[in-house]
């Protein structure tokens, strides 16, 4: 099995989006029905759109893999619980930035995948709190964020371990998957960006860091619009005497002198 490089590089590079939607959503918070309806019709509306395509850009030998993971019907299970029983319909929701998620290859699904799996996680603090809050539950309301249930770490390292085998270690594949996580998390924020809180930041945009290692570009030789490396020092050159100069010739440089000089300048040591 090979190393998991290509899970640390994609929790490094989306720790910055990741942060973002949290506080976006807030689940951990209490928060009124109608505010939870909004966030499960987000999710909803986003796997409508992106689980096919997921399952359309799988390899066969992978799909019956992912269509045991699927949690879309779980989310249009509680939107229409929320609507027939609790009264409330879920405002609409705009997914269409998830049809824009990069899904050309199985390294760029599985980067897009990283997402949505590793969200399953956060639902085993979710769930309760929302049980308590809201009295939702698997069933009645919150079968997304219940999701695995008892089963989600286990399904969480499994994977782990079929996403290092199958990005493996090129540099090339784990940056197209750390682009396609990133720009699936950007997909959510843009959608879940209403619920933000008036006083809250301005909508995301990607930080300058973390972002993709540079070495991980450079090894790829080619530009990355999402890179933030530093740009080049100007081309100046200062002369530097050589180490087997006498010391009293120290480097000098050109100084102004004042403007009354007629534009003069003078050699000073550096």
């Amino acid at each position: 099995m090979s190393s998991e490089n290509a899970l640390a590089e994609l929790r490094l590079t989306t720790r910055a989006e990741h942060d973002r939607i949290e506080h976006l959503l807030r689940l951990t918070e209490p928060m009124p029905l109608a505010r939870y309806a909004a966030i499960v019709g987000g999710f909803d509306a986003f796997l409508r759109v992106w689980e096919p395509r997921i399952h359309a850009a799988l390899p066969e030998r992978l799909q019956a893999w992912f269509r045991a993971r699927r949690r879309g019907g779980l989310a249009s299970a509680d939107v229409e619980w929320l609507r027939d029983v609790a009264g409330i319909e879920p405002v609409d929701a705009d997914a269409g930035a998830a049809a824009a998620v990069p899904l050309d290859d199985v390294c760029e699904v599985l980067g897009s995948l990283y997402v949505i799996e590793g969200s399953a996680l956060g639902g085993r603090v979710i769930a309760p709190q929302l049980k308590r809050t809201l009295g939702v539950a698997q069933g009645r309301g919150a079968s997304y964020f219940h999701g695995f249930g008892g089963e989600t770490g286990a399904m969480w390292s499994n994977f782990r371990v079929l996403a290092s085998l199958e990005i493996g270690e090129s540099p090339r594949d784990i940056a197209r998957a750390c682009r396609s996580a990133r720009r699936t998390f950007a997909a959510l924020i843009a959608l879940f960006d209403p619920l933000a809180r008036p006083d809250a930041a301005p909508a995301f945009e990607h930080p300058a860091a973390p972002r993709i290692a540079p070495a991980l570009l450079a090894s790829m030789d080619v530009d990355d619009p999402d890179a933030t490396r530093p740009a080049p020092l100007a081309d100046i050159h200062i002369d530097l005497p050589a180490g087997d100069e006498p010391e009293d010739d120290a480097a000098l440089v050109e100084l102004p002198m004042d403007d009354d000089a007629g534009g003069d300048t003078q050699r000073m040591p550096l």
